[in-house]
C-alpha cells in the first residue's frame, strides 16, 4: 500500500514522528508480553459480560494494545505508520496521541455497549456479549478517517486487491473488504472507531467540510460524470458505425 499526492509517489511517509514510533514499540512489547503471560488475553481483551457484570472497567482501554496474531498486529501497525505519521506531523504529537487513544477507547465502549442493549431489554443474549475483542483496529480506523478527510483527493494503492482509490473512499472500501474476510472481525469496533473519529474531527474542525450535503453533492457529481461518459461512449459508437457505413458504401 502506498500513498500518492500530486506528483509524489512513495511507500509510506518520509518521516516517522516519535509518537508513532512509541506506539509501535508499545504495541509490539504488549504483543510479546501476552505470548509470555497468556492471562493478559482474558484480563485485557474487552468482553461486554465482564465489563458490565464483573467490573472489568479497564478493558475498553487495554484491549487496543492486544492482538490475535502476527498478521493482525502487522496490518494494524502498518496502517498506523503509513497514515498516522502524516497526521502526527500535521497536528502535532500530543494532539494525534489524544485522538488515537480516544478513538480506541470510544470504540471499546461501543463494543461493550452494543451487545448489552438486547440483554438490558431482556431480548436475549447475543454471542458478542460473551466474546472477547482485541486489537487496535478501532483506533486505527479513526486514524484512517482522519487521513481520508484531511487529504481526500490523494490516491492510495491497495495491496489486496492492487487497485488505486481516492483517500475519501478508503474507509468504505476497507470496511467492505473486511466483510468478505474472517467472521471474527469486529465490525462494531471498526465502525465505532470511525464514529468517534468523526465526532472528534468535527470538534477539531478538520473534517474537510465533509457534511451530508457535501456527500449528496459528490454523489450527484458522480452520477453526472457517469451519464456524461455514457453519452460520450454512445457518440463514439455512433461515429464508428457511421465510419463503417461510409467505408462500406464506397
Amino acid at each position: 500500500m502506498y500513498g500518492r499526492g500530486h506528483q509524489t509517489v512513495s511507500f509510506g511517509p518520509p518521516v516517522t514522528p516519535n509518537v508513532i514510533k512509541q506506539l509501535l514499540i508499545a504495541n509490539l512489547a504488549v504483543f510479546v508480553a501476552q505470548a509470555v503471560v497468556p492471562v493478559l488475553w482474558q484480563l485485557g481483551s474487552v468482553t461486554p459480560y465482564l465489563f458490565w457484570r464483573q467490573g472489568y472497567l479497564w478493558q475498553p482501554f487495554t484491549y487496543m494494545w492486544l492482538h490475535a496474531g502476527l498478521m493482525h498486529i502487522a496490518f494494524n501497525m502498518l496502517a498506523l505508520w503509513m497514515f498516522g505519521s502524516p497526521l502526527a506531523l500535521l497536528w502535532g504529537e500530543k494532539k494525534f496521541l489524544r485522538f488515537y487513544l480516544l478513538c480506541g477507547i470510544g470504540a471499546g465502549l461501543i463494543i461493550v455497549t452494543w451487545p448489552a442493549i438486547p440483554v438490558l431489554f431482556e431480548m436475549g443474549v447475543p454471542d458478542t456479549y460473551l466474546l472477547p475483542t482485541l486489537g487496535a483496529s478501532g483506533a486505527v480506523f479513526g486514524v484512517l478517517l482522519g487521513y481520508s478527510l484531511t487529504w481526500p483527493d490523494r490516491t492510495i494503492m491497495l495491496l489486496f486487491p492492487p487497485i488505486p482509490i481516492k483517500a475519501i473512499y478508503f474507509i468504505p472500501v476497507i470496511f467492505f473488504l473486511s466483510l468478505l474476510g474472517p467472521q471474527n472481525v469486529s465490525h462494531v469496533g471498526h465502525l465505532g472507531g470511525v464514529l468517534v473519529g468523526w465526532i472528534l474531527l468535527r470538534r477539531m474542525g478538520t473534517t474537510g467540510g465533509l457534511t451530508f450535503k457535501s456527500l449528496q453533492y459528490r454523489w450527484r457529481r458522480y452520477k453526472m460524470r457517469r451519464n456524461l461518459r455514457a453519452v460520450r461512449m454512445d457518440e463514439l459508437r455512433s461515429r464508428r458505425r457511421s465510419d463503417d457505413d461510409h467505408r462500406t458504401f464506397h
